[in-house]
């Protein structure tokens, strides 16, 4: 018998139906909206961790992608929300960059601060811009683990002029983040 080897990898049915596709998100917390609400839906809804991310174009502020932390509900260790907006956003514009001649700059918008992988993943898809809610502390305060994210690797960031903008509506970010500590919700990296 052979183990499946097939790879599927899409966010839970309800996001389509929960973002407005057609709206222009023209500020930074237009878009942090977004991926707070993207957040609080998949812990509602029990479809995985508290964390929520989406792309946008630049400068008009078009949703490209919306993500969700597919962790414990597909079963790999991989797919934050961040990964999961990032490969949905480049399958959308058909390249593996976001860095598109011609096709504007794009944003990276995320609920909390990006793990070390994220970051990473952050550098290497082309987005010239990171947004991020809640902090690592806000995270780590949970017992999730974010790796080995040093004040450093957002100067790293910058220097590669990914333009980097921390703290936006921490709040409501962070409340995201005690809704599911105060579910029950699995630490699933501690």
């Amino acid at each position: 018998m052979h183990a499946d080897r097939t790879l599927r990898i899409q966010p839970p049915d309800w996001v389509e139906e929960t973002v407005d596709w057609k709206a222009t998100y023209s500020t930074d917390e237009d878009r942090m909206r977004v991926a707070i609400l993207l957040a609080r839906e998949n812990v509602a809804r029990r479809t995985g961790g508290p964390f929520g991310a989406a792309v946008f174009r630049l400068p008009e502020g078009a949703l490209v992608a919306a993500g969700v932390n597919s962790v414990t509900r597909l079963v790999n260790s991989v797919l934050h929300a961040e990964i999961l907006a990032i490969m949905l956003a480049q399958k959308r514009v058909g390249s593996f960059t976001l860095d598109l001649p011609g096709g504007g700059t794009h944003a990276l918008v995320t609920s909390c601060e990006p793990c070390a992988m994220c970051l990473g993943a952050t550098l290497w898809s082309g987005a010239r811009h990171l947004v991020c809610g809640a902090t690592r502390e806000d995270a780590t305060a949970l017992g999730f683990d974010e790796g080995p994210v040093f004040p450093e690797s957002y100067t790293y960031l910058e220097s590669r002029k990914i333009a980097v903008v921390r703290g936006v509506l921490r709040k409501e970010a962070a409340e995201v983040l005690q809704l599911y500590q105060r579910s029950g919700g699995e630490i699933y990296n501690a």
